[in-house]
Parts: C-alpha cells; sequence; structure tokens
C-alpha cells in the first residue's frame, strides 16, 4: 500500500512539473505576456471558436486587452507569438528567408497539402511563383480582362431573372468557374463531375477543430480534398492523353510542359498541390470580399454614386482605362480591408530574436494578424466604418494580401475580377438587399 501511495505522489509530482514547465517555457530573455493554456491543447479551442462579429475575432482581441499587441499562446501542440504590432509584423515580413520563414502547423498542412505553395522555400517558390505570374501576373491580365467581363455580364444577367440571389454562393460559384478555366480549361457544363461541390465540402469542415475521425467536420474537410484531389489528378492525365502539341493557354500547358522536360524541379504533387491552393484562395477569397463590397455599396449610396460615376466614363476594357479608376482601387482597399480576406499569416523563426524588449525563442511560430491592425483605431480611424476615400494616401499597415516576398500572387487577379464584376453591376444593374444572414468569422 506504502509503495502505491509513493508511485502515486512521485505520478503528481511529475504531472505537476510537466504542466508547470508547460506553462513557463524556457527562454533566454523575455517572453511576451499570455497563457499556453492546457498541456497539448493549449488554447486552440478558443482558436477555432467562430465569431459573428464584424470586430476582431476575440481570441485576439480579448488576449489583447489583457496582455498588450504581442502575446503567446500554444495552438496544436506549437508555442505561438501572436502579434497584431504593426511593427513587428512589417519586420516579420521584412526578414522573410532571413530570421524568419513561412510556415503552418500541421493540420494546416494536412488541409492544405504538404507541398502547397506556403509550405516551401527559396528555389522551389520563387520557380513556382514566377509560373503562377506567367499566367495571372500583370501583363497577361490586361488580356483577361474581356473575359473576365463576358463571364461577369453572363452571370449578372442570370441573376436578374431570379427574385432573389444568395450573393456570397452565386458569387463563389462565379469566381470558381472562371478560375478553374483559366488554369485547367474545367467546363462545369460539360463535366461528368462537380469539382466545386468537393470544395465546398472542403470549406465547409475547414473551420473547425482538426479531429480527424469519422463523422466530424475535420474528416468531411479531409475528405473533401481528397475527392478534389484525384478529380484534379485525373484531368491532368486526360490531357496527359489528349493529342500531342495541342495547346489550351491554361495553367495545365505550363505543368504538362515543365513535367515532360528532363532537368525539372516540378513533381506532379507539387502541381496537383498548387492548382489545389490557387482554386480555394482565389474563389473563396474574392466571393468573401465581393460580397461585403455589394452590401457596402447598398448601405452607403454616397460612396455607390461616386463609384458608378466613375465607370460610366469608361469607354472600354483596356489597361489604361483600367489603371485609371483610381476611386474603384480605393473601394477595393477598403472592401478587403473590413472583409479581411486573410486572417492570419504564419511564421517561424529561425533563430532566437529580440523585439521590443521581448524574446522571441528559435523554432517558434509567429502568426501576424491583419484584422487587429486593420481594425485598430489608433490606425484607421473610425475602423468599423466603410470609407473609400481613407485610401487617397498609401498605408503601410495594409496587409490585406500579405507583405513582402511573399505577397499573395493572385492579388492583382482578384483586384482585377472584382473591378469588372463591379463595373458590370454598377452601370447596368439596380439592386435592393432583401435580408441578410449573420457573417461567421473564423481564422480560417
Amino acid at each position: 500500500m506504502l509503495m502505491l501511495w509513493i508511485g502515486a505522489l512521485v505520478l503528481i509530482i511529475c504531472i505537476a512539473r510537466w504542466v508547470y514547465q508547460w506553462r513557463n517555457p524556457k527562454c533566454n530573455g523575455e517572453l511576451p505576456p499570455g497563457s499556453m493554456g492546457f498541456p497539448l491543447v493549449g488554447e486552440t479551442l478558443q482558436f477555432f471558436s467562430p465569431s459573428t462579429s464584424s470586430d476582431v475575432h476575440p481570441f485576439v482581441k480579448d488576449r489583447r486587452e489583457r496582455y498588450g499587441p504581442i502575446f503567446k499562446t500554444s495552438l496544436v501542440g506549437q508555442p505561438v507569438i501572436v502579434s497584431s504590432d504593426s511593427d513587428l509584423n512589417h519586420f516579420v515580413f521584412l526578414q522573410e528567408g532571413k530570421l524568419f520563414q513561412s510556415w503552418y502547423p500541421a493540420t494546416f498542412t494536412e488541409i492544405f497539402g504538404r507541398q502547397n505553395l506556403g509550405s516551401l522555400h527559396g528555389f522551389l517558390y520563387k520557380y513556382l511563383k514566377n509560373m503562377v505570374l506567367s499566367l495571372f501576373g500583370p501583363e497577361s491580365l490586361k488580356t483577361m480582362l474581356p473575359e473576365v467581363e463576358r463571364m461577369a455580364r453572363r452571370r449578372l444577367q442570370c441573376w436578374s431573372v431570379h427574385d432573389t440571389i444568395e450573393l456570397k454562393e452565386a458569387t463563389a460559384s462565379m469566381i470558381f468557374d472562371l478560375t478553374a478555366k483559366k488554369l485547367i480549361s474545367f467546363d462545369p457544363e460539360n463535366a461528368t463531375q462537380n469539382l466545386r461541390d468537393n470544395f465546398v465540402t472542403f470549406m465547409e469542415g475547414l473551420i473547425s477543430f482538426p479531429l480527424n475521425i469519422p463523422g466530424t467536420a475535420y474528416h468531411k474537410c479531409l475528405q473533401g480534398r481528397n475527392n478534389a484531389m484525384k478529380m484534379l489528378k485525373n484531368l491532368l492525365n486526360e490531357r496527359r492523353r489528349a493529342m500531342p502539341g495541342k495547346s489550351r493557354g491554361d495553367f495545365f500547358d505550363f505543368v504538362l510542359e515543365e513535367l515532360e522536360k528532363e532537368d525539372t524541379v516540378l513533381m506532379e504533387a507539387i502541381a496537383l498541390d498548387l492548382m489545389f491552393v490557387l482554386l480555394i484562395a482565389s474563389y473563396e477569397t474574392t466571393s468573401v470580399a465581393l460580397t461585403v463590397a455589394v452590401q457596402s455599396l447598398s448601405d452607403h449610396p454616397s460612396v455607390l454614386k461616386k463609384l458608378r460615376e466613375e465607370h460610366e466614363a469608361i469607354l472600354g476594357w483596356t489597361g489604361k482605362e483600367y489603371k485609371s479608376m483610381t476611386y474603384t482601387f480605393q473601394f477595393i482597399n477598403e472592401t478587403v480591408r473590413l472583409a479581411n480576406i486573410a486572417p492570419l499569416i504564419f511564421r517561424k523563426a529561425l533563430e532566437e530574436i529580440h523585439f521590443k524588449g521581448y524574446t522571441i525563442p528559435a523554432g517558434w511560430a509567429v502568426m501576424v494578424s491583419p484584422p487587429a491592425v486593420h481594425l485598430n483605431p489608433a490606425i484607421y480611424q473610425d475602423p468599423l466604418t466603410f470609407n473609400p476615400s481613407r485610401w487617397e494616401g498609401a498605408s503601410k499597415n495594409f496587409m490585406a494580401f500579405g507583405d513582402g516576398m511573399r505577397f499573395f500572387i493572385g492579388a492583382d487577379f482578384a483586384k482585377v475580377q472584382m473591378a469588372v464584376f463591379l463595373h458590370c453591376l454598377v452601370t447596368k444593374y439596380r439592386w435592393e438587399p432583401i435580408k441578410g444572414g449573420n457573417s461567421v468569422h473564423s481564422f480560417l
């Protein structure tokens, strides 16, 4: 009996020591304030909780008020420094590839693919970035303007015969079809399977605790990804079997050409992961931004009037006309600032870093929170008020598309789609909000 008591006491002491060490990690300096939560789980459950507020997510807002703009936490077993400090954010992006590198938790990597663009570094990242820019870069987009306009006009015409339209779903479908056509020449009307259904399943489970057990939302999310990847692989194989030399001017052309080279660094798995991420990133983020844009136009008649006047003066879609739309780009900046299409950006410290009296240990993750900057009243006056005129000057704190060398490579494509859609909408149509649901915000 005595030995059992001694064993139990030793076990309690070991557990207590483990909990203490978890809550008080070692550091050669002073860690930012904050809580590491429970061992292993950390504060993951709070992190994944959704919010219906248009303000900063409660996970960051509550801790920022308690600890300040820089604080520590633990998410899915990883120690993390969370930054809502604009100076630290700028420093992190500036030191990309030197003191920091792109990194995401293992659960994120499982979702988006082990070879996804955010997990690659150095030469391979630059190589893939140039591949994407060859199709979606500023020069290529000039020739894409008429095609984007045709798609927008067709969809708006289809919507106009219905009494009501669920805008987020409708714009998501439009953006997905356009992106899938440019990437893989996918034609939903003639396809035997619905590719987008798998992405919808993926997105429905994305905002969930990462528990991969049948029946959970996370498990369904992974199933959606696996089904989408199978379809992309089958489409790639069909193109391989097609007539040699037949070009369609899409991303598959670039991929197949590179895969056939003897000295290529591109692998099929990397190419498929890249296409998956591009499809998700483009249609989900842009459709959210367009929904916020139309809602803002409905709520602010003076903004609609000014935007309409600028677009009614446009004679045709040339690169010069597109670049001249000053107020449109101010409107887009304000829209994506409030939409916060990139709610978090992860990096990992490559070495011990000292900043503003705090130490970031080597190997720790840093989570940049763009919404905490975009909605900070000390940076943007009345941050929850929609005001495109605030963009008459530049802002170094704007990070809706990231910053630094990993600035979102699809940013120009997203802006083109938004500008063209808004042009077709405000010059040809009138609309009236019928009812709205709650916008659910999370970190994913």
